[in-house]
């Protein structure tokens, strides 16, 4: 293992959690069997050496509280990156190009992996989205997560929702889709299946955002991380999740492959238009017929989408 690992390294907040395939019922997770797993891993096996156990599995009380300092950490570091402004800048002119090609109704966007929220909230707080006809939601499948999305929603009093489930459901799906961090969690098969399930005759976009892989990320974030960040699975997760974030390339080749319905590409990937990479760049997935006034809303920002096919 490198010193900021390899993207075949398992993030830690990825197997703290288990959940049922069928049922999205929470599933006990074995201690000794993470430690195993992290055997190669000095960092990783003490933050699972740290969760307390019972009977041999993991507290669920004390991984989920775990997790709320984590995500709570994450939306600092959302807020300092002015992610919510990120999102709306692309966001606007898609919902204006699915408007000008006729879609009258209430149309829906679904944060995949919303956590607690902090997206949407931003959106349904500065976004003026609610009144153009647009119902703000989160799905994630932690319980405890969405719990505290909906609590939060509630003492900032916005119009938006959060549910636990399958983000791709009947009950859950929407028109939009939106993510952040959350691709690269997905490998190999796992990654065409995810924009698979976005190939739906309803959805008209999907826009993730995530870590933009270059030779200086690992470093940069190491370093951002140590001075921001408080908790040890923060820090871990946080430069690992650089390291394992897809190219474009592999973005591409996936969304097109699974979702071909869409045309894709990649937005805002450079820096005023020089060679230097932002932090995040956005994939971008959008119904064929919408293309055009997609480009036409977009004016001179069309210059940041590279590749849209």
């Amino acid at each position: 293992m490198s010193f900021f690992g390899t993207p075949r390294d398992h993030e830690v907040s990825d197997v703290i959690v288990a959940h049922d395939p069928e049922t999205l019922e929470r599933a006990p997770v074995r201690k000794q069997e993470l430690l195993k797993l992290f055997e190669n891993n000095p960092q990783a096996a003490l933050i699972v050496a740290q969760i307390p156990e019972r009977e041999g599995f993991l507290d669920c009380v004390a991984v989920d509280r775990l997790l709320l300092k984590v995500h709570w950490e994450m939306q600092r570091l959302a807020q300092e990156f002015h992610h919510g402004a990120r999102i709306l800048e692309l966001l606007q002119p898609v919902i204006a190009a699915i408007r000008c090609n006729g879609f009258q109704g209430p149309l829906r966007i679904v944060d995949v992996g919303c956590g607690i929220g902090y997206a949407i909230r931003w959106l349904a707080a500065r976004g003026r989205l609610v009144d153009q006809g647009v119902e703000l939601t989160g799905v994630d499948l932690n319980s405890t997560l969405i719990a505290e999305a909906n609590r939060l929603a509630r003492i900032e009093s916005l119009p938006c929702q959060f549910f636990h489930g399958d983000a791709f459901s009947r009950q859950y799906a929407g028109q939009v889709y939106i993510s952040t961090g959350v691709v690269h969690h997905f490998r190999g098969d796992t990654l065409a299946e995810f924009f698979r399930r976005q190939n739906a005759e309803g959805t008209a976009a999907f826009l993730h955002y995530d870590f933009h892989p270059w030779w200086l990320a690992p470093c940069g974030s190491w370093f951002f991380h140590i001075l921001r960040m408080r908790t040890a699975l923060a820090r871990h997760d946080g430069v690992l999740s650089t390291v394992r974030a897809h190219s474009a390339a592999t973005l591409l080749q996936a969304a097109r492959s699974g979702a071909p319905a869409l045309a894709s590409g990649i937005y805002g990937a450079r820096i005023w238009g020089t060679p230097l990479p932002r932090v995040f760049h956005t994939l971008l997935g959008v119904r064929r017929a919408l293309v055009p006034a997609l480009l036409s809303h977009l004016g001179r920002k069309r210059r940041r989408l590279e590749e849209l096919r």
